[in-house]
């Protein structure tokens, strides 16, 4: 016997993926509770976030600015880190 295929709105998925974004739920108890599979779910939220299969690192589009400011963060961060590479270096 043949299993009918179920279709839910855009509507409904758009509000199971924000019920995974509140604290202390986890996708697989609101997958139980809707009556659908967690993988099913966990596709809706790779989705509606704008990512793909082709894209499983979930990386996403910044802004040229952005991309400098925090490049020129890391940077610094990378100085920092040298530095007290250093003085541990010399102390320990």
């Amino acid at each position: 016997m043949k299993r009918e295929r179920k279709n839910f709105t855009e509507e409904f998925k758009r509000e199971a993926v924000k019920l995974v974004g509140q604290p202390g739920a986890t996708r697989a108890g609101i997958a139980r509770d809707l009556g659908i599979g967690p993988d099913l779910l966990g596709r809706w939220c790779r989705d509606i976030a704008g990512t793909s299969k082709s894209d499983p690192a979930g990386t996403e589009k910044v802004s040229l600015d952005e991309y400098e400011r925090m490049r020129r963060e890391l940077a610094k961060v990378k100085t920092e880190r040298d530095i007290l590479r250093k003085v541990l270096g010399y102390a320990a």
